[in-house]
């Protein structure tokens, strides 16, 4: 529960940062009149949002409509639990591959939000984001199965153990690219934000949302944000959570997020996707089999 509150914490303080910083990035400054600098702009923002009316569309599918945020908002909080916080929290051995079946599920809630809405807009939004979802997941699979098999192990805690001495970012830098360029790509963020397309389509998959509804979409995906930033950290920058260093890392990596949005256009979608299946996966399977043969020559030379 105590993880819920700060995930939620983090995500309204999130979105005031990234404000400010687009603010400042345009010559202009961000949110600052509730409060000392508009430190308290985030609670003003969710009491707006939650106290909206929410507008159900006639011609929708009722309880899929009204589920669908919910769902993706469980999803996003529920990934969370993977990372090992060496406290009370949970954490398990399979954590990589538990990160991989929530991701995987995400998708649904965006495909059943636009089909349930009945509207031709929020269908196309789904779609593309189905489509760019699935071919970035392959891309992101095959990088951590490349790690792995120089971890040999499915537990985010061996990859803080493993990067004592050299981040696994100085080991494969440009996997670290095509990682980051897939997070990007998995949470809808600029250059692909593809699902929410504005000035095609209205908005995409969250048009016909409002109030309480538009709102757990907007804290599931700034959720994912938030822990794309930390598992990128675990992976590939030593994810030592006892060092404030790591939190600098984290709070870079959100900055890039936001540095990304403010600087680069939106992609054409057939680049999106000649990206992924011609560029980010030949690259990917180059070096899966590179370490996968690495990792079978160090097995013989242990034996």
């Amino acid at each position: 529960m105590m993880l819920v509150i700060f995930i939620l914490m983090g995500v309204g303080f999130f979105t005031l940062f990234e404000r400010k910083i687009l603010g400042y990035l345009q010559f202009r400054k961000g949110p600052n009149k509730v409060g000392i600098f508009g430190v308290f702009q985030p609670f003003s923002d969710g009491l707006k949002l939650f106290s909206k009316e929410q507008v159900i569309p006639l011609m929708s599918n009722y309880f899929l409509y009204y589920f669908s945020p919910v769902f993706g908002l469980f999803i996003s909080l529920l990934i969370w639990v993977c990372l090992p916080f060496f406290s009370g929290f949970v954490f398990f051995f399979l954590s990589v591959l538990f990160f991989l079946c929530c991701s995987s599920l995400s998708v649904y809630f965006v495909m059943l939000a636009g089909w349930s809405s009945n509207s031709n807009y929020s269908l196309f939004g789904s779609l593309r984001c189905v489509a760019q979802t699935i071919s970035y997941e392959v891309c992101l699979a095959l990088i951590l199965l490349t790690y792995i098999f120089l971890v040999f192990s499915f537990n985010l805690i061996d990859f803080y153990f493993f990067q004592y001495y050299i981040w696994f970012i100085f080991l494969g830098f440009p996997l670290g690219i095509i990682f980051f360029s897939c997070f990007l790509a998995e949470t809808n963020r600029l250059p692909f934000d593809f699902a929410e397309g504005e000035s095609e389509l209205v908005s995409g998959f969250n048009v016909e949302y409002s109030g309480g509804g538009f709102s757990l979409i907007f804290l599931a995906e700034y959720s994912s944000v938030l822990f794309m930033s930390f598992l990128f950290s675990f992976c590939f920058m030593g994810g030592n959570l006892f060092s404030w260093l790591f939190y600098l890392e984290v709070l870079f990596l959100v900055y890039f997020f936001i540095w990304i949005r403010a600087t680069l256009p939106r992609f054409r979608y057939d680049k999106l996707m000649y990206l992924s299946w011609k560029t980010f996966l030949p690259s990917s399977l180059n070096f899966f089999f590179f370490f996968f043969c690495f990792g079978l020559f160090m097995i013989t030379c242990i034996i």
